[in-house]
C-alpha cells in the first residue's frame, strides 16, 4: 500500500509470469503511468529494466538483470541529480554545473548565458484544476524544453515552477533567440489534462557573464532581474 492521497487502495498490480514482470492498472482514480504514458485499465504491459512507473506523485523504477545491485547504485546516483517529477536535472546538479562553467568561461574569456524560465500564472492552474494538473504542466513543459537542449548545456528545475538553462559558449543575442524559441514552443503547446486544454505560457530572463570578476551568484541575480522585467512587462515574453 502506498500511503498517498492520490493513490487508490487498489491502484495497480505487478505480476510475474512467463519469466517476466507485467503491470496492469486496476481501474485507479488517477491512473497508472508507464514511462509517462497512461496505461488502459485492466490491460497487462510487459516491463523492461529501467522502466518508470508512476502512481499519482509516487515514481518507481523497475530493475532486473544479472547485477541488480550495480543497477540499484546507478539509479541511486541518478535520483540524486534528477528531479523526480520533471525528470530533468535538479538544483544540486545545476549549481555544481554552473559553478564549473562560470569558472571555465571566466578563465578563458568565453561567454556564458543563462535562461531563467518561469511559468506564468502557475498558481491559477493549481487553484483551478488541482495540483495534479500543475504537476502535469511542469512535466510537459520540462519535456518540451529538454528536447531542444544540447549535450554540453544544462537544463534543470531551479525550484517550484522555475527552470534554468545554462548555455556555455553562447553570447547574449543567441541566448535571447533561444529564449524566444522556448517561449513560442510553450505558447503553442497543447497541454490537455482530463480533457481540458490548459493555456500555458512562460516568461524568460536572460543574462550573460559580464566579466572576470562576476561569479555565478551575481549572474543568477541578473537573470532573476531580467525575469522580473519580463513578468512586469506583461508576461509571455523574454527580457535580455
Amino acid at each position: 500500500m502506498v500511503p498517498l492521497e492520490d493513490v487508490s487502495r487498489r491502484h495497480c498490480r505487478l505480476l510475474v509470469k512467463n519469466g517476466g514482470a507485467h503491470l496492469s492498472d486496476l481501474g485507479s482514480t488517477n491512473g497508472t503511468y508507464l514511462n509517462d504514458e497512461e496505461i488502459p485499465p485492466h490491460h497487462e504491459f510487459a516491463l523492461r529494466s529501467g522502466d518508470n512507473i508512476r502512481l499519482g506523485t509516487a515514481i518507481y523504477k523497475f530493475l532486473e538483470g544479472g547485477n541488480v545491485e550495480a543497477l540499484y547504485h546507478e539509479e541511486v546516483y541518478r535520483t540524486a541529480i534528477v528531479d523526480g517529477l520533471t525528470q530533468v536535472h535538479n538544483r544540486r546538479f545545476l549549481m555544481e554545473f554552473l559553478e564549473r562553467e562560470t569558472a571555465r568561461c571566466r578563465r578563458h574569456g568565453r561567454p556564458l548565458s543563462l535562461l531563467l524560465i518561469d511559468l506564468d500564472h502557475f498558481k491559477q492552474i493549481n487553484d483551478s484544476h488541482g495540483h495534479l494538473a500543475g504537476d502535469y504542466v511542469l512535466h510537459e513543459v520540462a519535456a518540451l524544453v529538454r528536447s531542444t537542449v544540447r549535450r554540453e548545456e544544462c537544463f534543470a528545475r531551479f525550484g517550484g515552477d522555475e527552470f534554468l538553462l545554462v548555455l556555455p559558449e553562447t553570447p547574449v543575442e543567441s541566448a535571447r533567440v533561444y529564449g524566444e524559441r522556448v517561449r513560442g514552443m510553450v505558447e503553442l503547446g497543447a497541454f490537455r489534462f482530463d480533457g481540458v486544454m490548459l493555456p500555458v505560457t512562460v516568461s524568460v530572463g536572460v543574462a550573460v557573464l559580464s566579466g572576470e570578476a562576476e561569479d555565478s551568484a551575481a549572474l543568477l541575480r541578473r537573470a532573476d532581474e531580467r525575469l522580473y522585467q519580463a513578468k512586469s512587462g506583461g508576461r509571455n515574453r523574454v527580457a535580455a
